[in-house]
């Protein structure tokens, strides 16, 4: 069953441009990322944080992730990281135009 994983923590930059800039291999290397359907990537500059909003094909595959981009965040100097994997609800998603068929 497909999950959703919601991933942020304090970012004190770069955001926009920029950030997709110096972002950009990283966000290539996501697709080759066991069981990732997508990534939706997410900024607040005023609150000063990013993150992301993924779906994966199953809880395993994003539990993996989750702790192996955690330990990536940890060494790149990022704490506060904070991730939550919850079940999708498909039959009231497809009520509100979610991508499942």
């Amino acid at each position: 069953m497909a999950v959703i994983m919601y991933v942020d923590f304090p970012h004190s930059g770069p955001f926009g441009e920029e950030m997709a800039k110096q972002m950009k291999d990283l966000a290539n290397s996501i697709n080759d990322e066991p069981g990732v359907v997508w990534k939706i990537w997410t900024q607040n500059e005023s609150d000063k944080t990013a993150g992301g909003v993924y779906v994966f094909d199953n809880r395993a595959n994003a539990e993996k992730y989750l702790a192996m981009h955690t330990e990536r965040l940890n060494l790149w100097g990022y704490s506060e990281i904070r991730g939550r994997i919850f079940e999708i609800n498909e039959e009231l998603s497809i009520i509100n135009k979610g991508p499942f068929n």
